[in-house]
């Protein structure tokens, strides 16, 4: 985690500098838990907004604290979105960024960002990703590149690009996860009110696990009944069934509300509460399985891995005092 730069230069989007700010300057409150005693997460991200002098961002005049020379001596480097694509991101930028990755840095674009992380020759044999309006002209520019249009966000280890505007916030969320664990991701999403997880293999829209609090929601007093029953091995009949509804018109309801289908849906909800569990409690694997619902062990490892990208175990040493070796 450590230090985090903010790559800004003339002709980059606010919104997404904007969105990284928030994030990263702001250590999230947690409430207690066996892992972390209530409060705010420390130590957290030390920031800087490196620039040439006075720069334009979007509609605004952003006066960065440090010049790009900074950039070497960051763990961690977002480069926010690139206003026009048809531009050449400024030399100065492009190099500093080159040179902090070579110095070790990881280096993270959003949305069209990864322009410059593309002229920096950072995805040169990588697959990446960027808004879905923007993948053919990154690729035509960038041959060696291995664009693909059709996810959230790609996590090449040292180097991540992110999908546009909202996918933005879901790469942020996966590097505070990587950094802190999903118990303090989740509660920075809480505080911007926005989904805790979305895998970066997600199709490039916005979903939303749980509609906005609407008494008159069709699933307004479902999905909470079901997050207490994770436990139980659900059905799309059973939902059905409580929501007093056809299964059809279940999938109707969820499509529109999140995105997705119920089944998918309640995947997420039990692999969320099994990085949980595996966080901050002592239950083996076994009782995790039950826990999420899962059954059995061989089906909740099968299950994590192919949607965290690491097997249970692996993830629970990464994560087992509270924070990430």
């Amino acid at each position: 985690m450590g230090t985090l730069a903010l790559a800004v230069t003339d002709g980059m989007l606010h919104f997404e500098l904007s969105v990284a700010y928030e994030i990263f300057g702001s250590p999230p409150t947690v409430p207690a838990s066996p892992a972390f005693p209530a409060g705010t997460v420390d130590p957290w991200y030390e920031v800087s907004v490196c620039g040439t002098g006075s720069v334009r961002v979007g509609p605004y005049r952003l006066e960065p604290g440090h010049g790009l020379e900074r950039l070497r001596r960051a763990d961690t480097v977002i480069v926010p979105a690139w206003a026009d694509v048809d531009v050449e991101p400024p030399g100065d930028l492009v190099d500093a960024v080159r040179a902090a990755h070579e110095a070790g840095a990881r280096v993270a674009s959003l949305c069209t960002g990864a322009f410059v992380l593309a002229a920096a020759g950072l995805l040169d044999g990588k697959r990446a990703t960027t808004h879905w309006a923007h993948t053919e002209a990154l690729a035509a520019r960038y041959p060696r590149v291995e664009v693909d249009p059709d996810v959230l966000y790609v996590d090449n280890g040292s180097v991540l690009t992110s999908a546009g505007k909202a996918a933005a916030l879901d790469l942020c969320l996966h590097l505070v996860r990587l950094d802190h664990g999903s118990s303090i991701a989740n509660a920075a999403a809480r505080r911007l009110v926005v989904p805790p997880l979305r895998a970066g293999g997600q199709a490039q829209f916005v979903t939303s696990p749980i509609p906005a609090q609407d008494e008159h929601h069709p699933l307004s007093e479902l999905l909470p009944w079901v997050i207490e029953r994770l436990d139980q091995p659900l059905t799309v009949e059973d939902l059905a069934r409580r929501a007093r509804m056809s299964s059809r018109h279940l999938g109707r309801h969820f499509k529109a509300a999140t995105g997705t289908t119920p089944l998918q849906w309640l995947h997420t909800q039990r692999i969320r509460l099994a990085q949980e569990l595996l966080e901050n409690s002592d239950h083996n694997i076994d009782a995790i399985a039950a826990a999420t619902g899962m059954g059995t062990a061989t089906t909740l490892r099968r299950h994590f891995n192919r949607t965290v990208g690491v097997p249970p175990d692996t993830y629970r040493r990464t994560f087992r005092d509270g924070s990430p070796q």
